[in-house]
């Protein structure tokens, strides 16, 4: 290249440093009382029932990820689950309600899943066996994982009209199945009743009376079966989308403590094929509208029914199957994080990423099992995030810095998690506790070429001798700057299968306490600090 072209580029270049901007900004961070809890597992992803002709928008991302023909002992898969030590596993989906289980009186016929022109969703109900079954338990018991199943609610009820679906639940067939379940000793955490069947429904509704009715049915089952066995299965319904008058009546008409967990379904990206949805993703004002159905849920549950939680049931951002070459890439973190701190925020004790594998939105990739950049945000939330969350009070930080703090996990102090939404704000932060209230004005200036070459190479750090006055830092970057690349940076480092196949260490950059804290845009980043001082961490 010549002289004249390097020139151009190196002025190019600094034209591009020059035109972005750091902003000083303040956290206050109030660790004498968390303000919710998380439960201790709160990372939770989803086995679904979709067979490999699953098709959206002329593409069909499913391929053999269903609880039916899964490959069970893909060892990547194995590993990925038990890296979380007790991940929590749902299974079910859309067309949980179609599944119909071959054990105890079971007559019929036992197939899978076939395209059907009018059936619910386009599909015939599918059969679990037994066999399968027992090979779901073995992975569970090897994996260590915690199982959410979920019920098929439609089973014995007649379609009236409009997606309607009236008359009485038959429960023999569900009653032999957790019979059969107890019979062989598995353990079910908890049994969710029915999928989307709430408010209008998506495909089929049932009544909010005629359902808190048979959720009084199923309650009287699992207290009948499990009268010698505890713990006792949680009860968990109606894991779907939220509709505030369904909910409550839901909750009134069951009665007190028949159900134990509210389930909630978002997707609040909007459609799959959406060409809009990076920018979504990156829209603070557009991220915080869930904010208000967490609270609308939180209320209801507080007024109609205090003695159950609330999860999110499912959610992956995107619906009918997740965004194509958007949510399998690093930009999707940006969006699943921010939903993980919200959600924690307003109560929700379990949240439960759609899905594990299949999809678009699949933690891990259908076709390798290979980890997804959002695998890695998740892991990396289960190893730094404990229970207790905090409240923060933001000096100066504008809409696009996402700003969230828990009690550590496993060790003293907070973690904090930052997300810069912004494309050319670079955000230099100084933590304080509460109890330390002398914040200084804040002004914004331009950010220096030397300061931000600097900055560009923040992640590395600066060793510290003496880890007490250390804290420890996890950058996420995308490789090669591209928002949309399927690998992940920590710390710069890609993140990688190790050359024996193992999920590999998650390892922070060591930095002196007292060095500067920023947060570069379009990044992502975990921050430990050990000492702290939260005595609600205690």
């Amino acid at each position: 290249m010549e002289f004249g072209s390097l020139l151009i580029l190196f002025l190019a270049t600094i034209s591009g440093i020059l035109a972005q901007y750091v902003q000083e900004s303040e956290l206050v961070i109030n660790g004498t009382l968390p303000m919710s809890h998380t439960d201790a597992n709160y990372i939770c992803a989803t086995i679904d029932w979709w067979p490999d002709d699953k098709c959206n928008y002329n593409h069909c991302p499913w391929g053999s990820a269903s609880a039916l023909n899964l490959d069970l002992s893909n060892p990547i898969l194995t590993k990925a689950v038990q890296a979380f030590e007790h991940l929590r596993i749902r299974v079910g989906g859309s067309l949980q309600d179609q599944v119909v289980y071959n054990v105890g009186g079971f007559a019929g016929p036992c197939h899978p899943f076939l395209k059907m022109k009018g059936g619910l969703f386009g599909f015939t109900k599918g059969c679990l066996h037994s066999e399968r079954w027992d090979e779901l338990n073995h992975f569970f018991a090897k994996t260590g994982s915690l199982v959410t199943f979920g019920l098929n609610a439609l089973y014995g009820r007649h379609h009236i009209n409009k997606g309607v679906w009236g008359g009485k639940w038959n429960s023999s067939n569900a009653r032999d199945f957790i019979t059969y379940t107890v019979s062989k000793g598995y353990q079910i955490h908890s049994w969710e009743f029915g999928n989307e069947l709430s408010g209008n429904g998506i495909g089929a509704m049932v009544h909010a009376d005629q359902y808190g009715s048979d959720l009084i049915e199923l309650r009287g089952i699992i207290d009948n079966l499990y009268r010698e066995i505890r713990p006792k299965p949680l009860l968990v319904a109606p894991g779907g989308f939220f509709d505030k008058e369904w909910f409550a009546k839901l909750l009134k008409v069951s009665g007190s403590k028949i159900v134990d967990v509210m389930t909630l379904h978002l997707y609040n990206l909007g459609p799959g094929m959406d060409p809009n949805l990076v920018k979504k993703i990156l829209d603070p004002h557009f991220l915080s509208r869930a904010s208000i159905t967490f609270g609308d849920l939180r209320q209801t549950i507080q007024t109609n029914g205090p003695w159950a939680s609330s999860w999110v049931g499912e959610s992956g951002g995107a619906y009918n199957s997740g965004g194509r070459h958007v949510s399998d890439t690093f930009v999707n973190s940006f969006w699943y994080l921010d939903q993980l701190a919200m959600a924690a925020k307003y109560h929700s004790e379990v949240y439960c990423r759609q899905s594990l594998i299949g999809g678009n939105y699949g933690l891990l990739n259908k076709t390798t099992f290979l980890p997804n950049p959002d695998y890695y945000s998740a892991l990396l939330w289960h190893q730094l995030m404990g229970t207790g969350v905090l409240s923060v009070e933001r000096k100066s930080c504008g809409p696009h810095l996402r700003t969230y703090a828990h009690c550590s996990k496993g060790k003293a102090g907070i973690t904090l998690l930052l997300i810069n939404l912004s494309n050319q704000t670079e955000f230099e932060l100084k933590v304080h506790s509460i109890l330390n209230m002398n914040l200084h004005p804040i002004k914004d200036k331009k950010l220096s070429f030397i300061h931000r070459m600097k900055s560009m190479f923040s992640w590395m750090g600066s060793k510290s001798t003496n880890k007490e006055l250390a804290r420890e830092e996890y950058h996420l970057t995308p490789q090669g700057g591209d928002l949309r690349s399927k690998t992940m940076l920590l710390n710069g480092v890609p993140l990688e299968l190790t050359k024996t196949g193992d999920i590999p260490y998650l390892k922070p950059s060591i930095v002196d306490v007292n060095s500067p804290l920023t947060i570069a845009p379009l990044t992502i980043k975990f921050i430990q600090f050990p000492n702290f001082d939260a005595s609600g961490c205690k």
